[in-house]
């Protein structure tokens, strides 16, 4: 199923509403002016508020599991917007919540 290209200026969250931004993003192709991000880029997150009594912390870097199957840029597989991602240490996903709007990719 199509989903739209994430941009480095998408709003992602962890599950726990810690921001999440793209450590790298490919600066050579651009959707509504922004930078897209590949597969292989980490994203850092900060703010997560989520303390487990276990004690393994809050989300802190998330890698992402899926991505586009038929659109790469530099070689490598954009995100879309129905990505999947995990969070260390706490295992949870991100929750991609505003991108652009113009571009979709499978």
């Amino acid at each position: 199923m199509p989903g739209f290209l994430l941009h480095s200026g998408a709003t992602v969250m962890c599950m726990h509403a810690g921001l999440a931004q793209p450590v790298v993003f490919n600066p050579r192709v651009k959707v509504g002016g922004q930078p897209v991000v590949t597969q292989t880029s980490a994203y850092a997150i900060a703010g997560c508020p989520f303390v487990p009594p276990g004690g393994n912390g809050p989300c802190v870097t998330a890698q992402w599991l899926t991505a586009s199957i038929r659109v790469r840029a530099g070689g490598m597989p954009v995100l879309l917007q129905d990505s999947k991602a995990i969070c260390a240490p706490t295992g949870t996903g991100l929750n991609i919540i505003v991108t652009q709007m113009r571009v979709k990719g499978i």
